[in-house]
């Protein structure tokens, strides 16, 4: 079979390569399909943008389907789309530096929080624009990435509360990202109760308890009472259309929104297992092969600089041998790639982030 008439495969791209083609008529839908889903029980859904590095063809589309409220963990990425005049209340999900403190105070109409020192300096930028910025307290309630312990609060509620300009809407917790913990009906029942204590003991009207991200589709599946979790941080969910625990596929959404194509540089019969002393790799490691024989290596003109290799699967039945800096190696298997092909990937989450990040791909909305 001639690689042209080979599906995933093209010999004559008329756009620059590497790429992702991005259908935007697909993540419309799973944004919509979301945003009704989770907002039958009462759950506001916050679309997660860092996962397309702020891309402001996908965030315009998100606000037009409902969506108000965007987050991105880079404040640049908030500032592209404020500046571009996105309609949308723009969080920013990581514990700000204080280097970039003045652009928070600018940029974010909420942050989340976790250092005093960086609140008391947010405070004070506050004062001086004359303004009050929001907050959200992140708690750690087990994944070990961000978070005050739970035992502390009650050092830090007190001075937070005390500070000019400064205003805590809200909680949340982390989940399934650092250490992969599931956000399940015991959490998310802990992180209630810490809502309702401080309500109470400090006469807050707390109207945000965000209780984690697109790992907290199985809890809400199976669960009748959402507790007090009113907000949801939803970001592979809409893009890839799964959940994040297994990656299962979530029914009724699309998850093939994003293809990454890339071009075959080099088409050759060669050995499956390199020769010589081997010595470490690019990366410091010492690589090994299995033995197959001769086989079709075909390189693409990309690698772990432009894309987090492990997260492509081939839309063909080829494997990827391993990359370099800028080169991926695949076996070809019977597949006859030729020099000038390019060919088509899924990706995952991680592979997505850095594509996305990547100004070596060309982006192309569909």
């Amino acid at each position: 079979m001639n690689a042209a008439n080979q599906p995933f495969v093209e010999t004559h791209f008329n756009h620059s390569l590497p790429k992702m083609e991005i259908n935007l008529s697909k993540i419309s839908h799973n944004a919509r399909k979301i945003n009704a889903m989770y907002g039958v029980k009462g759950i506001n859904v916050m679309a997660v943008t860092k996962g397309v590095c702020g891309s402001l063809e996908i965030a315009n589309m998100l606000t037009d389907n409902g969506i108000g409220q965007l987050g991105d963990s880079k404040i640049e990425n908030i500032k592209q789309m404020k500046d571009a005049g996105v309609q949308a209340e723009f969080v920013l999900l990581r514990t700000p530096a204080l280097s970039q403190i003045e652009a928070v105070a600018e940029y974010a109409d909420i942050s989340m929080q976790t250092e005093l020192t960086v609140i008391e300096r947010l405070s004070q930028c506050a004062i001086v624009r004359n303004t009050v910025k929001k907050i959200i307290l992140m708690i750690e309630l087990g994944d070990l990435r961000e978070g005050v312990m739970p035992d502390q609060l009650d050092h830090y509620i007190p001075q937070i509360t005390q500070m000019s300009g400064i205003e805590l809407v809200g909680i949340g917790a982390n989940f399934a990202c650092f250490g992969g913990v599931k956000p399940d009906t015991e959490k998310m029942k802990t992180l209630s109760t810490l809502a309702i204590a401080i309500r109470k003991q400090y006469a807050l009207p707390l109207p945000i308890v965000s209780g984690g991200n697109s790992a907290n589709y199985n809890w809400f599946s199976s669960s009748e009472e959402m507790g007090e979790i009113n907000h949801l941080r939803i970001g592979e969910s809409i893009l890839l259309g799964r959940e994040t625990l297994s990656r299962e596929p979530i029914p009724g959404l699309y998850t093939d929104a994003f293809t990454f194509y890339s071009e075959v540089i080099e088409s050759k019969i060669k050995p499956s297992v390199p020769y010589g002393q081997i010595a470490q790799n690019v990366l410091g490691l010492y690589p090994s092969f299995d033995e197959m024989g001769d086989i079709r290596r075909c390189i693409l003109g990309v690698g772990f600089q432009d894309v987090l290799v492990s997260g492509l699967t081939p839309l063909l039945d080829l494997n990827i041998i391993g990359s370099s800096s800028d080169h991926t190696v695949l076996n070809a298997k019977n597949v006859e790639l030729q020099v000038g092909d390019a060919v088509a990937f899924s990706v995952n989450y991680g592979a997505l982030l850095s594509i996305m990040t990547s100004a070596a791909v060309a982006k192309e909305y569909i």
